[in-house]
């Protein structure tokens, strides 16, 4: 749990998994994202995740002052330019993210695991 806030009646703690979940929401509806990617351990390769299995391919990390740290591991649309389509993931999803929990984003780090053609 990371806790966000406390108040005289109580305290607000926010599951990392409800993060990663919205975070990959807002990820995969910038443009240039295909979807997020989960590298297989046991072959190397990587794959596509499915809409529900979002978080997969995102780690959160929480810092002393809790702050988040997140790191996203995604596939990108052939052809667009990445440091664009990166700077855009960075920009919406710090902003949606902080909106959403009342947290400050510290750093968003993207690992481009690949490129696939969109038809």
């Amino acid at each position: 749990m990371i806790e966000s806030k406390s108040t005289d009646i109580g305290t607000i703690a926010i599951n990392r998994e409800v993060i990663g979940k919205y975070a990959g929401a807002m990820a995969v509806e910038c443009f240039g994202i295909v979807g997020m990617a989960t590298i297989s351990v046991k072959d190397g390769l990587v794959k596509l995740l499915r809409r529900d299995n979002l978080t997969q391919g995102i780690q959160i990390d929480v810092t002393a002052d809790n702050k988040l740290i997140l790191n996203f591991h995604v596939i990108v649309a052939y052809g667009v330019n990445i440091l664009s389509v990166s700077d855009n993931l960075m920009d919406n999803v710090k902003y949606k993210v902080e909106e959403f929990t009342g947290l400050t984003v510290e750093q968003i780090n993207i690992f481009v695991e690949g490129v696939r053609v969109i038809d």
